[in-house]
């Protein structure tokens, strides 16, 4: 939900701007956190239909994101001043969305907010964990340096996303053809099936009735098949955008079976990286926790990490923090975090527990690619091997009746 709000900064310059977040609570808590004082705040209007479709067609992708990114560690590492910078980006930016983005921050920059406040009203660009980061290296004065950092993670991302849609692209074809096919053989070839055998005089199997009967219930009511699906596939997703279904899906996606681990390993990386970073910053292990418990991009992560900060602030070693949950962090996160508290070398370790685990996710993403074709492939041939059962069982049928 997106949230409109007038404000005032910690020097009493009034702000006003937009926020999202998935309650009103949450968002007042977002802005709270960058130092403003609420004077008020309304649910915003929804966008129109125009302007849906054109974000829609314009949307900006990981690699419009990564170039920008990319090219501001640039300049901001040559002392580029941040609105110069924004400028210049915005001039030779391709991506149309990202570019009137890019000229809305600058404006907001100039009006006074911070980067990261600039780029949290635009969520649809930069995620939570983006934004986040920002915000911690505006605590630490290193944009330059997460600004790199953001970049090498996105093409990292855009690699292996990259990869899993190379892999995928002959199966969706084919699963695709495969749904035309049962489609035309339910609804055109399976009546005149059954028209001809009953002509005959011979008995129809199961399976090639249930066929019939599903291709029968498509011609009669397919307006209402394709209503319930929008209606459900609706009601679904905005489950899915309240609190409770945030959580309910995070927990049900480290489950699944073959992307578990995937899923556990990439949040593991993203939080010794944040960590990392933060720290280096001179950043309090406290608050580089909570931190990035907000950029974790995993409602159980998140919660996981905010315990954490409340036992590392209780006196608990982050070591034995972590220690509690074996399924979310493997026991070599708290060997490595352990030794680090114990030799003040912590920022190191996590840097090669993030290059570790980064290593582990490539191979990860390639065993998955190589098994996802097989599994899709003997699905497909479950389903076509059925749908010829169906139409020879009653041939078969028909013939040894006949023989008899």
């Amino acid at each position: 939900m997106k949230f409109e709000y007038q404000a005032k900064n910690q020097q009493g310059e009034p702000q006003v701007g937009i926020v999202e977040a998935m309650e009103r609570d949450a968002a007042l808590r977002i802005l709270t956190a960058n130092g403003l004082v609420v004077l008020s705040i309304t649910e915003a209007k929804k966008e129109g239909a125009s302007n849906f479709v054109y974000r829609l067609v314009n949307k900006v992708g990981t690699k419009d994101l990564m170039i920008f990114t990319r090219q501001f560690s640039t300049l901001l590492g040559a002392s580029v001043p941040l609105g110069s910078a924004l400028r210049t980006l915005a001039v030779q930016t391709k991506n149309p969305l990202l570019k009137e983005t890019i000229g809305e921050i600058q404006r907001e920059i100039d009006s006074g907010l911070s980067l990261s406040q600039a780029m949290e009203k635009y969520s649809s660009v930069f995620s939570e964990f983006y934004v986040n980061m920002v915000r911690s290296a505006e605590v630490t004065g290193r944009v330059d340096e997460v600004m790199e950092f953001l970049a090498d993670y996105l093409e990292k991302q855009e690699a292996i996303s990259s990869k899993v849609r190379n892999a995928l692209i002959y199966p969706i074809f084919m699963v695709s053809f495969l749904f035309i096919v049962v489609m035309f053989m339910a609804v055109v070839v399976f009546p005149q099936i059954q028209d001809v055998f009953l002509e005959l005089g011979s008995t129809i199997p199961l399976p090639t009735r249930i066929v019939i009967w599903f291709g029968q219930f498509l011609v009669k009511w397919w307006w209402a098949v394709i209503a319930g699906t929008v209606l459900l596939v609706g009601i679904f997703a905005d489950y899915l955008r309240s609190k409770e279904g945030t959580v309910f899906k995070d927990e049900l996606t480290l489950r699944i079976p073959l992307f578990s681990k995937l899923l556990k390993q990439m949040y593991v990386a993203r939080f010794a990286d944040s960590v990392g970073v933060l720290i280096k910053g001179g950043v309090a292990i406290v608050q580089a926790l909570e931190i990035t418990a907000r950029t974790m991009g995993s409602a159980v992560y998140t919660e996981i990490l905010r315990d954490a900060a409340n036992d590392v602030r209780n006196g608990v070693l982050l070591s034995q923090a972590l220690a509690k949950y074996p399924d979310y962090f493997p026991p070599l996160i708290g060997q490595m975090v352990a030794i680090g508290e114990s030799t003040g070398q912590l920022e190191p370790l996590l840097k090669k527990v993030s290059a570790f685990y980064s290593r582990e996710i490539d191979d990860l993403v390639g065993s998955l690619v190589e098994l996802i074709q097989p599994i899709l492939m003997l699905i497909i041939g479950a389903v076509v091997g059925a749908l010829f059962a169906s139409i020879l069982m009653p041939v078969y049928s028909f013939v040894s009746t006949s023989l008899q």
